[in-house]
């Protein structure tokens, strides 16, 4: 594989770390390990596995766009004719022949810049956070205008467009394809087991940060690359969370004043109640639209449910952009997951 190179990022991912290097194989290509300012034994066991490591100035924001752009630049100069990189997290596995699968896709098709395959949550019966992950991760193949951050791109094309966008907190998968796509190269995603991801969620408390992530990255891309069609998705998500979050209650509150206004305080009541039943309406549509990928009833209801409660942690992950910006700090990630366990480099 010796037009092949692997890029890994992560931060302390300990075990996770072990398994994704553990998964490329005695035999593999060149890989490159960015650092991001573990405190665990990342950095060592990743030397132990004759990875080239790049430690990252963590006194710069750290974005994963960044972490990424520092391994190619590292995989090119140990490895000057790979032709195509892998990408990987951390708290990611490759699948078995995967290299080999995504690398003749590229062969064979040169009009593709970046070839994905299924990723699937490792150990979804851990939590009904981790089922819902395993199902967020089942796309159909075909062509597609998103990647993922675990994906095999062509390094001419990557390098041709700059790479990734390094101030982009969160969707910088999506910032990048769409400048790809722009330049007339095509993203494809085929049927074929690519890797293993570990979302390691157990708790309510993870589940939130996760989501308010989302709206943090979603609106620093919008606020900055409002006007690509790329960015639609996260615009349609930025308007939602405000109708429910901000519109419902104002809503129930202006149906309870009307009410009382017109036919005292139980008519207000009643008016209230009817209007604040939309959102269970909603979640409820939700769970029975969700049907289709989740025959479990309650995991269905559960997704129904959590979806419409994203919406205030949306909401906040907006709002806490804005203060940043306010401040004059530079947009940054906000981390949801729990250090791995600590392992050494055995």
């Amino acid at each position: 594989m010796g037009d092949l190179g692997i890029v890994v990022i992560g931060r302390n991912e300990g075990d996770r770390l072990r398994r994704c290097l553990d998964s490329l194989g005695t035999h593999a290509p060149p890989v490159v390990y960015v650092d991001s300012g573990s405190t665990d034994e990342s950095v060592s066991l990743a030397r132990s596995r004759s990875a080239e490591v790049v430690a990252l100035d963590m006194s710069i924001p750290f974005t994963a766009s960044r972490a990424r752009n520092a391994g190619v630049g590292r995989l090119r100069e140990v490895a000057p004719d790979v032709a195509y990189v892998q990408f990987i997290d951390g708290d990611c596995e490759i699948m078995p022949g995967w290299l080999d699968q995504g690398r003749d896709v590229l062969k064979d098709r040169a009009d593709v810049a970046i070839v994905a395959g299924a990723l699937r949550e490792r150990d979804p019966e851990a939590s009904t956070y981790n089922r819902l992950a395993d199902v967020e991760w089942s796309v159909p193949a075909g062509e597609t205008d998103y990647c993922g951050g675990v994906a095999m791109a062509r390094m001419s094309a990557f390098t041709a467009v700059g790479g990734f966008d390094e101030t982009v907190a969160a969707g910088e998968e999506l910032e990048m394809c769409g400048r790809l796509m722009r330049d007339g190269w095509k993203v494809l995603r085929v049927d074929a087991p690519m890797a293993l991801h570990d979302m390691a969620m157990t708790r309510f408390g993870q589940w939130w940060r996760r989501q308010v992530r989302g709206g943090y990255g979603a609106y620093d891309v919008v606020a900055r690359f409002g006007d690509r069609s790329a960015f639609r998705g996260f615009r349609q998500q930025i308007r939602s969370s405000r109708a429910w979050a901000l519109g419902w209650p104002a809503a129930v509150l202006v149906a309870a004043l009307l009410g009382t206004w017109r036919g005292g305080p139980l008519s207000g009541a009643c008016a209230a109640a009817l209007v604040a039943l939309v959102l269970p309406a909603q979640a409820l549509r939700l769970a029975w639209k969700a049907r289709r990928k989740l025959p479990d009833l309650r995991l269905a209801l559960t997704h129904g449910c959590l979806t419409m409660l994203a919406k205030w942690a949306y909401l906040l992950g907006q709002l806490t952009h804005i203060a940043d910006a306010q401040r004059g700090r530079r947009a940054r990630l906000i981390e949801h997951k729990d250090a791995g366990l600590a392992s050494g480099p055995t």
